[in-house]
């Protein structure tokens, strides 16, 4: 089990990581870009259906995406308590 404890919480910050760089701009061909990418895939299979589901709250003009938190709060709160970690 501590296997998937920790495989969780490196998701948790692959989640987190993802959502910071968000609010910065990426240049085309930089290492970020590859690093924002390599987030996207491990991140989008779960926070797509849920964002498909739960779309963007509107606040004035600007919509704020809840998925990654509905998610990290869903993995710390319903799944590692069912897998004991």
């Amino acid at each position: 089990m501590s296997i998937v404890c920790l495989l969780l919480t490196l998701y948790v910050y692959a989640l987190i990581a993802r959502v910071v760089l968000s609010y910065f701009p990426v240049a085309p061909g930089s290492p970020v870009e590859r690093i924002n990418e390599v987030l996207r895939m491990l991140t989008e299979p779960l926070l797509g259906p849920l964002r498909r589901a739960l779309p963007p709250m509107r606040f004035g003009g600007m919509g704020i995406d809840l998925s990654p938190m509905i998610l990290i709060f869903g993995i710390g709160l319903v799944v590692r308590p069912l897998i004991g970690c």
